[in-house]
């Protein structure tokens, strides 16, 4: 169900480690493991053993898949080997360190005292970890077209599509991309499209790639039309008024016929090798993710001092208004480095003057409305409850324009510097639809993704409906979102679940639609990781 964003490399080194062996140093060796749920930890990796060194660099790197949604805890183990033995209970621990991969990539690089364990310092000793996002993050963008293409179909023309190849390791062909089927054309012009580099030629501009040009059936049998062999280097060549042209051959024709020419021209029109920025990229090129959160107060929610209210605080301090805030808001606070979140309530009836507000500040200060941290979101929401007279009608669409106001001025600002997440819990019955519609149009084009939890058993159509998955939404006036930015999930499929499951399908995707904005924009991150900054 998650969604692995990018696999990340970790470089680790130490400084100052305790030595533990009687006449040398000690011989150390750093463990990557993760928690996989309670106190279990599960080794993912280990770096080789250095020799005799107090301040090691290990030059094994610790390979790890990140997920935006998860909070993904890691703890790094360093020891003193003094055997083969790969069990790690006979060497003496010098100390670890705890965080999560968030921290790390947020920061890069990220430089801790070890600790003998949680809280304890191991006295001296500090482990550095820095991140890098493995891929080659270069695509290949082309545009084909062809002309007179050999008839292949009795009654009509041709249906032609391209097919190109790259040799495998064992020696195969390789398929690296299947173009669209242009219907009853012999002089067709195929979608622009773009491979990763990787995939195209592994990054090789002079592997040789294999295209063949064939004529679909839709009962499989899909005729050749004719083939030839180029690589990237050749392909560089096409661009502006001078197009790069290949020979379509098909090899039996051409060895029955004398008379024989080709089978049509292809033609590579355009030819691009452009980079292809990660979430990663513009999260460590310095991206701030900001968020936001909406509280629904209106009188379906029931009374708070009523158990059956969505909004009672049970014994145990929680209802489902608090777990969506602590699931969601753990995950995103690694990525704000003031950690002040706005927060606002809406639909109720707020002192003094008892007026209905439908975006009001959680801790009743409008001039600042941050909180600090996430426990200082629920600490407001709690002292806030008593206060206020749940009422209605339940709209979204002022919580939405208030976020909306501050991404557009971000934007105005050209840069890849600041995203922000709005995080609305309601129990669903919304009142001003076509507002909220046209709100979320307008924001599709800012840099601002919206989340909706759904509480209680409520329909939820109208939230299901503003979540593009099913088709672009629309405003009343027929007007597109530019792009998908809600991603709505109702409460109740996770009440038996791990608490972790709420905040990884909520989350999903955050990073999709970051990058889908920024590439529109066409922005790049506003420091390109691993670029030396003057």
């Amino acid at each position: 169900m998650a969604q692995c964003v990018t696999k990340v490399e970790l470089s680790i080194s130490c400084e100052n480690l305790i030595d533990k062996d009687v006449g040398s140093k000690s011989d150390p060796l750093c463990v990557l493991l993760q928690n996989v749920g309670g106190d279990q930890w599960a080794e993912l990796d280990r770096t080789e053993k250095i020799k005799n060194c107090q301040k090691p660099e290990f030059s094994k790197k610790l390979l790890i898949d990140y997920y935006f949604e998860k909070v993904q805890k890691l703890k790094f183990g360093v020891y003193d080997i003094d055997n083969k033995s790969y069990d790690l209970n006979d060497d003496d621990y010098l100390g670890g360190v705890e965080c999560t991969l968030g921290q790390i990539v947020s920061s890069k690089t990220l430089t801790r005292p070890l600790e003998l364990k949680k809280g304890k310092p191991a006295g001296k000793g500090t482990i550095t970890i820095s991140a890098e996002e493995i891929k080659d993050t270069r695509i290949v963008s082309l545009q084909i077209e062809a002309q007179n293409l050999d008839k292949k179909d009795f009654l009509g023309k041709s249906d032609p599509f391209l097919e190109f190849y790259k040799p495998s390791d064992g020696g195969k062909w390789q398929l690296v991309y299947r173009s669209e089927v242009i219907k009853n054309n012999l002089n067709p012009c195929w979608r622009k499209f773009s491979v990763p580099l990787q995939t195209f030629c592994g990054g090789d501009f002079n592997k040789p790639i294999k295209v063949h040009c064939t004529d679909y059936d839709s009962d499989g049998s899909h005729d050749l039309i004719g083939s030839f062999e180029t690589n990237l280097s050749q392909l560089q060549k096409a661009g502006g008024s001078s197009p790069v042209e290949f020979e379509c051959i098909h090899p039996e024709k051409k060895q029955k016929k004398k008379s024989y020419k080709n089978s049509g021209i292809v033609r590579i029109k355009s030819c691009k090798i452009e980079t292809e920025y990660s979430f990663l990229d513009y999260v460590m090129g310095g991206c701030q993710i900001n968020f936001t959160v909406g509280i629904d107060f209106t009188g379906s929610n029931g009374d708070p001092k009523s158990p059956d209210s969505l909004h009672y605080i049970s014994p145990n301090g929680i209802n489902e208004y608090l777990t969506a805030i602590w699931s969601v808001g753990n995950v995103v606070q690694d990525y704000d480095t003031d950690k002040l979140f706005p927060a606002f309530g809406f639909g109720a009836q707020v002192p003094p003057n008892w007026q209905v507000s439908h975006e009001f500040a959680l801790n009743f200060n409008p001039n600042n409305p941050y909180c600090q941290g996430i426990q200082g979101i629920v600490d407001a929401y709690r002292q806030a409850l008593p206060q206020v007279r749940l009422y209605g009608p339940t709209n979204f669409s002022p919580i939405i324009n208030h976020v909306a106001r501050f991404a557009a001025q971000s934007a105005q600002q050209g840069t890849a510097a600041q995203y922000f997440v709005l995080l609305i819990i309601t129990d669903g019955e919304i009142t001003d639809l076509d507002q909220t519609r046209q709100a979320i149009v307008n924001a599709s084009k800012l840099p601002m993704s919206v989340i909706i939890v759904g509480v209680g058993n409520a329909d939820f159509k109208a939230m299901e409906f503003l979540d593009g998955d099913n088709g672009v939404l629309k405003s009343l006036t027929g007007e597109p979102a530019v792009r998908d930015i809600v991603q709505f999930v109702p409460f109740r499929q996770f009440l038996n679940a791990p608490r972790e499951a709420l905040s990884q399908t909520v989350l999903a995707e955050v990073p999709k639609q970051l990058v889908s904005y920024y590439k529109m924009q066409g922005w790049a991150p506003v420091k390109l990781p691993g670029a030396k900054q003057e």
